[in-house]
């Protein structure tokens, strides 16, 4: 039994952390960056520390590192060695079980210890290019599986709970994340988690049920789902996955604003997450949360009503 299922077993939800960039954003921290949030890494460690934190005080059951678009390549870009690029990678897994650490002080020993799971971001994430929602890369399966698995096994080295492999825009990434799990023979439950352009397709434009289809019969998919997602798609999105897995089902959709490239800013009415989280249990997800433009506070509204059902 894998530590979703364990949980899931004990509980009726898990509830997963929020935005990590957008709340970084937030706390005067800019992301403008070919790194993204990955740039506090060595910035403002502490600050990662403290949004991580912050999370769990909110009642995340789950926080994710800030490994989304860290990448050997990319620091490396930046000027850093490839020790150097390695060691920032396994520090983003550090800093979230620092805060779990300083989480479970405070609170004390009763409860269940949160777990740390250890972002793995899509291909497109480390080309900064915006083709994480597009899905058009311009390298075949196998050079992506090679992409992924040097990262995988940094993460894997320092035993986060789970790895999120999150924002997969098309399923070739996802066939490429197992077979790079697989060879570096990575035993840590992984969940597989797509962006969707609609009710459902994911954004390269292949169902989201085929995706769920193929994930099925993956021993390493301890949960299937999507994020970074329009709100309004989620229920459809889950019914789709649910017609051909008996997996957990994962959500954890954007607020519901959008960004405008035009102006460089967000528009539009975040979501009440208290709400609508709880039609989306109803419509099967267990292990739930939020994407960009989410905070601790929206975190809070869906675990005040999971301890509901205790």
């Amino acid at each position: 039994m894998n530590r979703i299922e364990e949980r899931l077993a004990r509980q009726n939800v898990i509830v997963l952390d929020g935005a990590l960039a957008t709340e970084l954003e937030a706390r005067g921290f800019s992301v403008n960056d070919a790194l993204w949030s990955a740039k506090a890494l060595f910035e403002r460690p502490d600050l990662v520390r403290s949004v991580h934190l912050d999370y769990l005080r909110a009642g995340a059951d789950v926080v994710t590192s800030a490994s989304y678009q860290a990448t050997v390549a990319g620091f490396m870009k930046r000027g850093f060695s490839e020790e150097e690029a390695a060691a920032l990678i396994t520090k983003s897994v550090h800093l979230a079980q620092e805060a779990r650490d300083l989480y479970l002080a405070e609170r004390g020993a009763d409860g269940a210890v949160p777990l740390v799971a250890a972002s793995v971001g899509p291909y497109g994430a480390y080309l900064a290019d915006g083709s994480e929602y597009r899905g058009d890369y311009d390298i075949d399966e196998d050079a992506l599986t090679t992409f992924h698995a040097e990262r995988l096994a940094l993460l894997a080295a320092v035993q986060p709970d789970i790895l999120a492999c999150e924002t997969l825009p098309c399923l070739v990434e996802a066939r490429a994340i197992v077979r790079a799990l697989r060879e570096k023979r990575v035993d840590i439950p992984a969940w597989f988690s797509f962006s969707c352009r609609d009710g459902a397709y994911i954004s390269e434009g292949t169902e989201i049920a085929e995706c769920a289809r193929f994930l099925d019969g993956v021993p390493e998919a301890a949960a299937i789902g999507l994020n970074c997602t329009a709100p309004q798609y989620v229920e459809e999105l889950i019914c789709a996955i649910r017609h051909e897995t008996a997996k957990p089902i994962l959500v954890y959709p954007n607020s519901g604003e959008h960004y405008d490239t035009s102006d460089q800013s967000w528009h539009g009415t975040a979501e009440d997450f208290g709400t609508t989280a709880q039609r989306w249990y109803a419509a099967g997800a267990r292990l739930i949360g939020g994407c960009c433009r989410t905070s601790p506070r929206m975190i809070a509204e869906i675990a005040a009503w999971t301890k509901k059902m205790e």
